[in-house]
């Protein structure tokens, strides 16, 4: 029995953006925005998990079948319980179509992410 705890897919606000997280110097996080920003990037420390979040973001479409992105070097079940552990995290969705899943990586996800990592721009 496990007791991960799955987190729903980021929703983006008006300007399309994932409410994660704050750029890491505007403020302090708080401990539940901490907490969030931590799964993310835990879900992502494991090379094999960066690689099929690195391939479903950059297939074309925005989408990839698990078919098309399970050569990563582990087996199909290793391969399953990472993308079960990317979609956990809240960074991959997916969706099943006959006898294959497609995940996909949503755009405000990549958003939040990069946001949080931002340096803003200097005041000219």
């Amino acid at each position: 029995m496990s007791n991960a705890k799955v987190l729903p897919l980021i929703e983006p606000d008006d300007r399309g953006v994932a409410p994660c997280c704050p750029p890491l110097t505007e403020r302090p996080m708080t401990a539940e925005e901490a907490e969030t920003a931590a799964r993310m990037f835990k879900a992502l420390g494991d090379p094999v998990r960066l690689r099929l979040f690195s391939s479903v973001a950059s297939h074309e479409g925005g989408e990839a079948c698990v078919c098309d992105i399970s050569d990563v070097g582990v087996s199909q079940p290793t391969v399953s319980h990472h993308l079960k552990k990317l979609k956990e995290a809240g960074l991959l969705s997916s969706e099943r179509r006959g006898t294959w899943v497609y995940y996909r990586v949503e755009p405000s996800v990549l958003a939040a992410m990069g946001k949080l990592l931002t340096t803003p721009a200097a005041a000219g």
